[in-house]
């Protein structure tokens, strides 16, 4: 593969990216707060953004698209295929793949906890960004799913943000 694909995420302390309903009130409410999480900078170095069905419908629900100028392709076995004409719906990683290559993507932001995951297990994922909010949710839907073996990293930084956020960057070993 051509391409590095990178996470940029947000975990509650606990673990979790959303509650069980989805919904990220808990980030939003206190994420202006954190000052610059270096967020637009990643964005700035990315040429595609991969999704989900769920994290691109949370995305529709925001006042604005958030990735003019990229592509962006969702990985999902039910969203329909003309749902719209900003992104490419594909119904396997291989067809995400094949994509990816064919297109010469370079760096890719995978987003949501699913294709996160997925990434991870299918060994194709470069780097992890997760800043860690000082709030416990107790439940919800969890950054880190089962594994087939470990992963293992190396530890590159930890900064401190604003208002109680840290934020750790990894490198993931194939």
């Amino acid at each position: 593969m051509s391409f590095h694909a990178a996470a940029f995420i947000a975990t509650s302390l606990d673990g979790y990216i959303a509650r069980p309903d989805g919904s990220i009130d808990w980030l939003t409410s206190r994420g202006e707060q954190a000052g610059d999480t270096g967020y637009n900078e990643f964005m700035t170095s990315v040429d595609t953004v991969v999704m989900g069905r769920n994290t691109f419908e949370k995305v529709l629900t925001f006042d604005f698209w958030p990735y003019d100028g990229k592509q962006v392709e969702v990985l999902s076995t039910t969203l329909a295929p003309d749902a719209d004409e900003r992104i490419i719906v594909h119904r396997t990683l291989d067809a995400l793949i094949e994509t990816l290559n064919d297109r010469g993507a370079k760096r890719i932001y995978a987003d949501g906890g699913r294709v996160i995951q997925t990434f991870l297990r299918a060994g194709i994922l470069n780097e992890l960004t997760i800043t860690t909010a000082p709030v416990l949710l107790g439940t919800g839907i969890p950054l880190f799913g089962t594994l087939d073996q470990d992963i293992a990293l190396t530890h590159n930084a930890t900064r401190t943000l604003k208002a109680g956020f840290t934020q750790s960057d990894y490198t993931i070993h194939r």
